[in-house]
């Protein structure tokens, strides 16, 4: 078990890496004109909504930036978790959209591509580890959306 944690380590925390790289390069991208949109500031309040809401069911005890799961942690299925295994992901898929419209630059529209890829990958990652620690995950998965219900 030690071994197989600390291969994931690694990945993980790239993961994490790459995450926090790829929101910091979509703020700061050039040009940096930024203009009102109105479907971009309801996506900031949908995804503050989504992000307060997760929050409040995985309580932070429990909820960690790694995909790795607390030793003392717990699964969370309700909430936003009754519909999307990844809420917080998608919270920041949200932003990361918001950010795309309310900015000029096709750069901004590469990295989010780019963030999707990523966040993804570490779902997916994430998703093996609580398979391995819950018997009761893969049944979970079978039942909810990774990340937007109805589509992904």
């Amino acid at each position: 078990m030690a071994e197989s944690s600390a291969h994931a380590s690694f990945p993980a925390w790239s993961y994490v890496a790459a995450q926090f790289g790829l929101l910091i390069a979509l703020i700061l991208l050039p040009p940096w004109r930024w203009h009102w949109n109105p479907l971009g500031v309801i996506l900031l309040i949908v995804a503050t909504a989504l992000g307060s809401w997760t929050l409040r069911h995985n309580r932070p005890g429990n909820f960690r930036v790694s995909p790795q799961p607390h030793r003392r942690g717990h699964l969370i299925m309700d909430g936003p978790y009754r519909w999307i295994r990844h809420p917080m992901y998608a919270a920041v898929l949200i932003v990361a959209t918001a950010c795309l419209l309310m900015a000029d630059g096709v750069g901004r529209g590469l990295v989010l591509v780019a963030l999707v890829i990523v966040l993804d990958r570490k779902a997916a990652l994430e998703e093996r580890m609580l398979s391995a620690r819950w018997p009761a995950y893969p049944a979970y998965m079978a039942r909810t959306w990774r990340f937007l219900p109805c589509i992904w």
